[in-house]
């Protein structure tokens, strides 16, 4: 910001394209405001950039590697390249080898983007080789379900400092065998988890996911295309926290909140994110 308050314009070019965006925008608000889609993983809108996947890797003038796009921030004069060759070929390896290690059926967004890259992970291993591990039930709110899991450390993120400051898990364990886990794995009533589900709201492959989504999708009755999307405010206490209900055949199936709600941020409480069953 400049002294007198108003925002520093800076001039980058983004795909033959000249874009101004705010002195500490990133690339990818640059390549945003230049109407690039850019396929992201890890990254989220409101969580720190963590540079796990490199998805949104962008070609840079000048630069020999290539750049992660979501956590660069925009200087002045920058050249960048989204859709060369050797940014095409990136992310289409990247998206193989995630596909050949880990079940992105219900990733819908990853899967478009693969499809868009025309990537092939069965020539990897064909079938892929999850962890095979049954998922991890512990109540009636939320599931876990290891062989989804990208690590793309959004759960993390959200349950540290860009939202909840719980810290209640973190990746434990190395290569194949590294997972988002408890201290010491413990339970999660024994841990420090409070059932927030910011976690929840951020998986982008659904590792994570409601208990009401899950049975219903076990007996092939989740539609989201029969679902609608109520606005309303939440009614436990006073802080005006935006809840999106959907329902499906007259019930709320699951509850989230929106991302650029100035309140919540698209984070809510136990309350307001699992407390609707009394409707």
């Amino acid at each position: 910001m400049s002294p007198a308050g108003t925002e520093t314009a800076v001039a980058i070019r983004v795909d033959g394209h000249e874009v101004a965006v705010p002195e500490g925008a990133t690339i990818l608000d640059a390549c945003n405001a230049a109407g690039v889609q850019t396929p992201t993983i890890c990254y989220g809108p409101t969580l720190t950039p963590v540079n796990v996947c490199r998805a949104c890797v962008v070609e840079l003038d000048g630069s020999r590697a290539l750049i992660p796009s979501c956590s660069r921030a925009a200087e002045g004069g920058m050249v960048v390249h989204t859709d060369s060759e050797r940014v095409r070929h990136s992310r289409k390896m990247v998206l193989e080898f995630l596909a050949t290690g880990v079940d992105v059926s219900q990733a819908d967004e990853l899967r478009q983007w693969a499809e868009h890259y025309g990537a092939e992970p069965d020539r990897y291993v064909p079938g892929g080789a999850t962890m095979d591990e049954p998922v991890r039930v512990q109540d009636s709110l939320y599931i876990r379900d290891y062989d989804k899991c990208v690590l793309c450390y959004r759960c993390v993120e959200a349950c540290g400092d860009d939202a909840q400051h719980t810290y209640a898990i973190s990746v434990a364990g190395r290569g194949f065998g590294a997972r988002i886990s408890t201290e010491f794995d413990a339970t999660l009533p024994d841990s420090a988890c409070v059932y927030c589900g910011n976690c929840v709201a951020v998986c982008p492959t659904n590792a994570l996911q409601f208990k009401t989504e899950y049975d219903r999708r076990e007996a092939g009755d989740w539609r989201p295309e029969d679902q609608t999307v109520t606005q309303t405010v939440c009614s436990y206490c006073g802080v005006g926290c935006n809840l999106e209900l959907h329902v499906q055949d007259n019930l709320i199936v699951k509850c989230t909140s929106p991302d650029d709600h100035d309140v919540t941020r698209g984070n809510l409480c136990i309350k307001g994110r699992f407390g609707w069953n009394y409707v």
